[in-house]
This record gives C-alpha cells, sequence and structure tokens, in this order.
C-alpha cells in the first residue's frame, strides 16, 4: 500500500488537492510538513464521508494565480521524499 495519493479537485469556487493518507495518524505531521511552501494558502484535515475513501483527508487550498498541476507535482515530490526519509529513519 502507497503510504498517500493526491488529486486534483477543480472545485468552481477554488480548486484544491486532497491528500489521502494510509496512516491517518501523520496528517498533522504531514500539514506541518507542507506549510513551508508560500504558494499554499490554507490546509485543513477534515472527515470524509465518500465511499471508498480514507476516513480523513488533507486539503490543501493555493493562492491564486499558482499554477495546480506544478504544485501538486511539488508536493507529491516533498511526500515522497518525506515518506523516504521517515523509513530510513
Amino acid at each position: 500500500m502507497l503510504p498517500f495519493r493526491s488529486e486534483i479537485r477543480n472545485s468552481p469556487s477554488q480548486p484544491s488537492i486532497k491528500i489521502y493518507l494510509s496512516d491517518e495518524s501523520l496528517d498533522g505531521k504531514i500539514k506541518s510538513h507542507l506549510e513551508h511552501f508560500k504558494e499554499i494558502e490554507l490546509i485543513e484535515i477534515s472527515d470524509c464521508v465518500e465511499q471508498n475513501r480514507a476516513n480523513e483527508s488533507i486539503t490543501v487550498f493555493l493562492k491564486d494565480g499558482v499554477d495546480i498541476a506544478k504544485m501538486k507535482q511539488s508536493i507529491d515530490s516533498s511526500l515522497w521524499w518525506y515518506f523516504e526519509e521517515d523509513m530510513v529513519d
């Protein structure tokens, strides 16, 4: 099982990136890890009600004018680095 997966949500009001962790106990740590991105306006941890999803998700809202596809790639790369480092420790 992968440690996380992410997807772009194209909401008309504000596009966002949803992150689902396989270990939800890490939600707070991952939120803190993502706060170093200056392109991020807000990060929320919320319960999921969708079927076939994790119980919680992290939603990343970006500042105006930020390319969401590039930002998703940056976040994914950063999370892969985070989990690789965590597994080494």
